[in-house]
């Protein structure tokens, strides 16, 4: 894929909203000539739960790449009695000819599925639903108009029908986790917005995971923008509440022309949960990466994880060489990402994960590529803490 595709696949994170920064409008109602998905088959779903062969049935086996340069295997084992559900919605990854994407699972949709979701299957019962988002191709086109919206859209009503068929015929009155990247973190802030906010059903929700796309709230609040009551999560293990980020580099802070953490609502302000603190300053951050370097839009070759030793395992993780904090500059507020590279031990010094040229970032996209990767250790086990305090209450 070239850069520029990748840019049109990346570019829904931005101008999803109406205006950067603020939560999208209210999608309307699809097309008279959309035929809305039956979510009672299977084949509408990528996984559900107990399913053998789906997306979330992969290998997830990592090796743990220490600084000084020992490797540790670390086995992935799911849970199948896990006592909440997850519900996903990925990201613009289609391909697809045309406006929307078609059901049909591409490697485009099983290599996220595989990056960002099957590892909750250890926390919680899965489910994510095939939907008919919109595509490179679609998105290429509306750019080319100037018009990027959600009116008539199959891509949120196809995610809320996928939602509602799931409450009706697995939940089952179960705590369940909200979680979303980019378009799918979009259009999940408006499920969260039409379908629960304020209805008997925001009791069951045990969290919301809004990753990879502006989430407002009103200046000095942690409610008030995108939502009225959710707030923000603010300490480990509170239930019921919002973790919103976009990660850039220390080294690469969102420019004047960023695409996230920024509302243009003077009363607003763009958001930031840290889940590796919850609270200020700086905690290691737990990633795991695919060993072979791809991303979640684009393939990349494989990094040197460690000199002189080989790493066989499909992910890897390297505790210690990234640490996280929120923060604010001039232009928006965003997870910082120190990368703690130490070119005297025999691992890698830096991470895949930038838009652009080698060692030339493309700075308003920040580390979105990499958004869910660079803290999944530490979003698993938020959820289990969450999970703990939803069970108690």
């Amino acid at each position: 894929m070239t850069r520029h595709a990748l840019m049109l696949v990346l570019a829904l994170s931005g101008a999803a909203a109406p205006a950067r920064g603020q939560a999208p409008a209210p999608p309307a109602a699809p097309a008279a000539d959309i035929t809305p998905n039956d979510y009672s088959d299977d084949k509408t779903w990528l996984c559900r739960p107990g399913r053998k062969g789906d997306a979330c049935d992969v290998d997830l086996t990592t090796t743990v790449v220490a600084a000084d340069g020992s490797l540790t295997r670390e086995a992935f084992t799911p849970n199948p009695k896990a006592p909440v559900d997850c519900f996903y919605v990925y990201p613009t990854v289609s391909t697809d000819p045309g406006v929307a994407s078609d059901m049909t699972p591409d490697p485009a949709e099983l290599n996220v599925i595989l990056q960002q979701f099957a590892r909750f299957a250890s926390k919680c019962r899965t489910f994510a639903p095939m939907y008919r988002q919109m595509t490179l191709a679609g998105l290429r086109q509306r750019l080319a108009s100037g018009a990027i919206t959600f009116e008539s859209s199959p891509w949120y009503t196809d995610a809320r029908d996928a939602f509602r068929s799931y409450l009706q015929r697995d939940n089952q009155g179960r705590g369940f986790v909200l979680i979303g990247h980019s378009q799918g973190a979009y259009i999940l802030t408006e499920i969260l917005k039409q379908e629960i906010e304020g209805k008997p059903v925001q009791k069951q929700l045990v969290g919301a995971y809004i990753l990879g796309a502006t989430f407002p709230v009103a200046k000095g609040q942690d409610a008030g923008g995108a939502l009225k009551t959710i707030p923000l999560c603010r300490k480990p293990g509170q239930a019921g509440c919002v973790v919103s980020f976009s990660a850039f580099r220390s080294t690469v802070p969102p420019p004047a022309n960023t695409l996230f953490g920024r509302a243009t609502e003077a009363s607003l302000s763009g958001s930031c949960t840290n889940p590796a603190a919850f609270g200020d300053g700086s905690a290691a951050a737990h990633a795991y990466f695919l060993t072979s370097g791809r991303l979640i839009a684009m393939a990349a070759s494989a990094p040197a994880w460690v000199k002189d030793k080989t790493v066989d395992t499909p992910f890897v993780s390297v505790p210690g060489l990234l640490a996280a904090k929120c923060t604010s500059n001039e232009h928006a507020t965003y997870l910082e990402i120190t990368v703690n590279g130490d070119a005297s031990d025999p691992r890698l010094d830096d991470i895949p994960g930038d838009l652009g040229a080698p060692g030339k970032p493309i700075a308003m996209w920040g580390l979105h590529l990499v958004d869910v990767n660079l803290v999944m250790g530490n979003l698993l086990s938020n959820v289990e803490a969450q999970t703990r305090t939803y069970l108690r209450r």
